[in-house]
């Protein structure tokens, strides 16, 4: 088994595929907003409130998984394992070498990376799909032949490291689930390519329950069969395990020979569009400013414009030390399609900004239209103040980010919202 796709031509490309897995992420965006906790063992809390013994881990850094805590673990287990640092300074008990420090969750700031790191996926590969907030698969085929897949795959991380600051790690392959297995199996940090004709023999010596869709209690009765490995499920009979597991049990079969032949379909149409970058030092330079919003309004003209989409709200971010995030936006009467207006449009509301110290600029175009639609007179909307409706009030973060940068209309809801899906 050579770990070609069923149903393709040997003359046919294989696809190259990429997942990209961010690392303990809810813990990086925490370190990113707080550099003091990089280092250190970190425990981020879903229900947690400071000082309290009530919620769950929803993502434990490595230092901390060192002293046994683990993702879904009940806090005030997590917490005999892992006292907080802070309770050292009263307690001579602690040893503030093997404390911690906890976080609550917080997702409207996380969203707010997780959309920074989404800008430089769609911008590296027209074929994403979004899986969850810091998980994503690329279709790269038509870009990237298997001799450059090991360095696309650096410079990816390393845009994403440099444009974001977060670190992320990233698996490639000629299949969707081999790929996903190959972004996990170097972490953290990690960078695994596994080329057409490899793939089984990557995932032969693997523990069944790193194969796609085998869960803790499949993998179970897996081994209750004598099924231990990827290889053990590669050589086993398929209608036997069809027997036992129902269709997925030939599925997971399949997947444990490097036989998958999904392609990769973004999730739902965009709802907005917007790219966004930083000044290595917050800036009150106005021209520096308005120069950043003109390169970034065309930037995000251009992708529009690829994208086939019409528009019907300009709007910018800006972000000011530490970490304050304010939005201004203008509606139009209708859908347009005009690189001019919105760097127009974007630097008329950046004015409100001018003597502001900015550590991050963004603009976005929301309201797309897809339609194919005629777009409206411009003339309507210089001179009919009738049709037009001005939307120039400081929106809060969790209001943006309902409408951040290519939300999808039906996305996929898993993520890092609830206690049962974590990130490893």
């Amino acid at each position: 088994m050579d770990g070609r796709l069923p149903g393709v031509d040997d003359d046919s490309p294989e696809q190259v595929i990429c997942h990209v897995d961010m690392d303990c992420f809810y813990a990086a965006c925490e370190r990113l907003r707080e550099p003091a906790l990089r280092g250190e063992p970190l425990v981020v809390g879903m229900g947690y409130e400071s000082g309290e013994t009530h919620g769950a881990v929803a993502t434990a850094t490595y230092e901390a998984r060192e002293f046994g805590v683990e993702s879904a673990m009940p806090i005030s287990q997590a917490l005999e394992l892992l006292p907080r640092r802070i309770d050292a300074v009263d307690d001579p008990e602690v040893d503030p070498s093997e404390a911690g420090f906890y976080r609550t969750v917080d997702m409207e700031y996380y969203e707010s990376v997780a959309s920074e790191v989404k800008s430089v996926l769609h911008d590296t590969a027209d074929t994403v799909r979004e899986v969850s907030i810091d998980e994503a698969y690329l279709d790269v085929t038509g870009t990237v032949d298997w001799g450059e897949a090991a360095a696309f795959g650096q410079t990816l991380r390393d845009r994403i490291e440099k444009t974001v600051g977060v670190v992320a790690s990233v698996g490639i392959a000629p299949a969707m689930s081999a790929a996903k297995i190959a972004s996990d199996h170097d972490k953290p940090d990690g960078l695994v390519v596994v080329r057409p004709g490899e793939v089984r023999e990557f995932l032969a010596p693997l523990d069944v329950e790193e194969v796609h869709n085998v869960g803790p209690v499949t993998a179970r009765e897996l081994r209750s069969m004598g099924v231990e490995t990827a290889g053990d499920l590669a050589d086993a009979d398929p209608e036997r395990l069809e027997d036992r597991f129902g269709g997925r049990g030939r599925e997971i079969w399949s997947y444990a020979r490097g036989e998958d032949d999904r392609i990769v379909e973004p999730v739902g149409k965009p709802k907005s569009l917007s790219r966004e970058s930083a000044f290595t030092e917050a800036t009150d330079d106005i021209e520096r400013k308005r120069e950043r919003v003109r390169a970034l309004a065309g930037d995000v003209a251009e992708r529009a414009k690829r994208e086939d989409a019409l528009y019907r709200t300009i709007g910018i971010k800006i972000v000011t030390p530490p970490f304050e995030v304010n939005t201004r936006a203008e509606s139009l009467p209708g859908p347009v399609e005009d690189a001019g207006l919105v760097a127009e449009v974007a630097l008329e509301l950046l004015k409100e900004f001018r003597d502001a110290d900015v550590r991050k600029i963004g603009v976005r175009v929301s309201n797309l239209d897809f339609s194919n639609a005629q777009q409206a007179s411009l003339d309507g909307f210089e001179g009919d103040d009738s049709g037009a409706t001005s939307v120039r009030e400081n929106y809060s973060l969790g209001e943006f980010l309902a409408t951040q940068d290519d939300e999808r209309d039906d996305a996929d809801p898993r993520g890092q919202t609830s206690l049962s899906e974590f990130e490893e």
